[in-house]
């Protein structure tokens, strides 16, 4: 399975808007950070969060058609680029299959309520909403959701075989550490060194990323705090920063 890093910042993005900090101007590309999805490559091809960015994220992967799109929660970082899904709907001729809990989906009604309107505005994406109560296939990927934290709001992280991705996260509970034992290949939330209310600190990443014992862990949804090559230099083995389009091939087992 091919892990393509579409955007790994938080939902800001690196540059942040006005900043002139040494991160925002800095000349490393692996600084430059869209906001966080990851693209999954097998007999399928899947977006976890349609970030804010989704269009240039399309754009930049030459991406034509997409066989689901499988959502975390629902901050708007994470969904608003469901409004650019339109021109896949037109190559596929198809609706978008969106996945989700029933909880995040419903906020997708009420944020794109035009979308759902008896009398739909011509021109507009189509989204076939599947709320997501288990563990759930789409072509040879089976996905198990993970319940964790994101401050006081209930998200989803999801597990794929031995790979799984846990964003925009502050706490993960024994039960999901848990159905994470046996993961091999891992991307995890890392915001910045300073303590936030809602995501994993750099610090939390690592003990997490230790206790779940992954081979290799890639960090996302980062500030503009975290220096690329900095940062990394101060990681255990076995732990990076991810950068957008880093391309990661996974020796996926899909059995959950």
């Amino acid at each position: 399975m091919r892990v393509n890093f579409l955007g790994t910042g938080t939902s800001r993005g690196v540059p942040v808007i006005g900043c002139t900090c040494a991160v925002c101007s800095s000349s490393d590309k692996r600084n430059k950070r869209l906001r966080t999805s990851i693209m999954l490559q097998s007999g399928v091809t899947i977006v976890i969060d349609a970030s804010v960015d989704f269009r240039t994220q399309m754009l930049r992967h030459q991406v034509r058609h997409l066989d689901a799109i499988v959502l975390t929660h629902p901050h708007v970082d994470h969904i608003l680029g469901l409004d650019d899904v339109y021109p896949l709907n037109i190559w596929s001729g198809e609706s978008m299959p969106v996945y989700a809990s029933s909880d995040t989906l419903a906020q997708v009604r009420m944020t794109f309520r035009y979308l759902f309107e008896e009398k739909r505005y011509p021109g507009i994406p189509s989204l076939d909403l599947r709320p997501v109560e288990g563990n759930f296939q789409i072509g040879d990927l089976l996905f198990e959701p993970i319940n964790v934290m994101h401050g006081r709001l209930p998200i989803l992280g999801y597990r794929i075989g031995n790979f799984a991705f846990i964003t925009d996260v502050s706490d993960i509970p024994d039960a999901s550490f848990k159905k994470l034992s046996g993961v091999e290949y891992l991307v995890l939330d890392a915001l910045r060194h300073k303590k936030h209310f809602s995501h994993f600190t750099v610090e939390d990443a690592v003990e997490a990323a230790l206790k779940i014992g992954a081979k290799q862990t890639y960090f996302v949804h980062m500030c503009h705090d975290l220096e690329h090559e900095t940062t990394n230099q101060k990681l255990p083995e076995g732990m990076a920063l991810a950068y957008d389009g880093l391309v990661w091939e996974v020796e996926a087992s899909y059995q959950c």
